[in-house]
């Protein structure tokens, strides 16, 4: 291109640029691209690659580095064989770059009075300013990119989410039945369809009374004659009287119900509401079943019902409760009772 149009000026045909032009543009350029390679490193940080390193090296050292001796190698040669100024274009070439040698073309132009000499040029230089700027955009801002529309190709699709977890299952509440002394007590309701005969003991038979010589009528067996200190002898004898009824003995532990009162609460501390509960608009009724110590502390607490994520709050508050001992004939006695918590959301 520059052979048959920019650098053909002389009306010999003779090529303006030489060989040693040639030469200081190609070092040019490798001077730009090692001041690039080692200098940007220093100044703006390590890159992320190597590869990267080397196209910005060309991009921004050796392509400019090379147009700029380029210009000022031809407006040396040509404004000399022309002889328009060489020193002062060279000047407005080295600050202004491109413009100036756009400057330098139509001026050395309308003193030829060539046009084709800086027409063509000027066509070119807009062409490849142009698709140089198409190719080198998406490079360097690369995130200008759909970067969105480019990881639907790249990345393969997440896989589906796992089904949800099924629900959590109450556990069976297990209610267990004591026998208290009040069941024992209680009159049956159903009539057993046999009943058992209980037969006393057969008498036994006394002996016959046998008659004393010298007795009086009517007198017991063993006496003597006159019957005074038989009497006396077999009074002695006899079997003493029978010992008096045992005690009823206190019960270990009572039912609170019917005749019994209820245990007195004296330390309550009030269940804390669940904050999942709370969230889910759970509320409700947890009852519980406890045997009340003799010394007032809650032993053995069980679940009877209510919901899951209440019965925890419950049991740990249930568990610090303390109450009266409870007294039957004057001692202290265990006593099994129900228990319900109550959990409402205030509206």
């Amino acid at each position: 291109m520059f052979d048959e149009t920019l650098l053909d000026s002389s009306p010999s045909h003779a090529p303006v640029l030489s060989t040693t032009h040639w030469v200081i543009m190609l070092a040019a350029g490798v001077v730009g691209f090692l001041a690039w390679f080692f200098g940007a490193p220093i100044l703006l940080g390590p890159p992320d690659s190597t590869k990267v390193l080397i196209t910005q090296a060309i991009i921004f050292g050796t392509v400019p580095l090379f147009f700029t001796a380029l210009f000022l190698c031809y407006v040396y040669a040509d404004s000399r064989h022309l002889g328009l100024g060489t020193w002062g274009w060279m000047v407005v070439v080295f600050l202004l770059n491109i413009v100036g040698f756009l400057f330098y073309l139509v001026y050395s132009a309308a003193k030829t009075d060539n046009w084709k000499r800086a027409t063509i040029p000027i066509a070119y230089i807009i062409e490849v300013i142009f698709v140089g700027v198409t190719i080198l955009m998406p490079l360097i801002y690369t995130e200008a990119l759909p970067k969105g529309q480019l990881m639907t190709f790249l990345v393969a699709p997440p896989p589906p989410p796992p089904p949800p977890p099924p629900p959590v299952q109450a556990a069976p509440v297990k209610v267990i039945r004591r026998v208290t002394a009040e069941d024992i007590m209680r009159a049956p309701t159903v009539i057993p369809k046999t009943i058992a005969q209980i037969k006393d003991e057969a008498d036994v038979p006394q002996a016959a009374s046998v008659g004393v010589v010298g007795g009086v009528p009517g007198g017991m067996p063993g006496g003597t004659p006159g019957g005074v200190l038989g009497s006396i002898i077999s009074s002695a004898s006899a079997a003493p009287p029978p010992p008096p009824p045992p005690k009823a003995a206190t019960p270990k532990r009572i039912r609170v119900g019917g005749q019994v009162e209820q245990a007195k609460l004296i330390f309550r501390p009030t269940p804390e509401y669940p904050p999942l509960a709370k969230m889910a608009r759970i509320q409700g009724t947890v009852r519980l079943e406890a045997i009340i110590s003799r010394d007032g502390t809650i032993q053995d607490l069980k679940v009877i019902s209510g919901h899951p994520l209440l019965v925890k709050s419950a049991l740990e508050a249930v568990q610090r409760w303390r109450y009266q001992p409870t007294l039957l004939n004057g001692e202290p006695v265990e006593v099994v009772t129900e228990i319900d918590c109550n959990f409402t959301l205030a509206e």
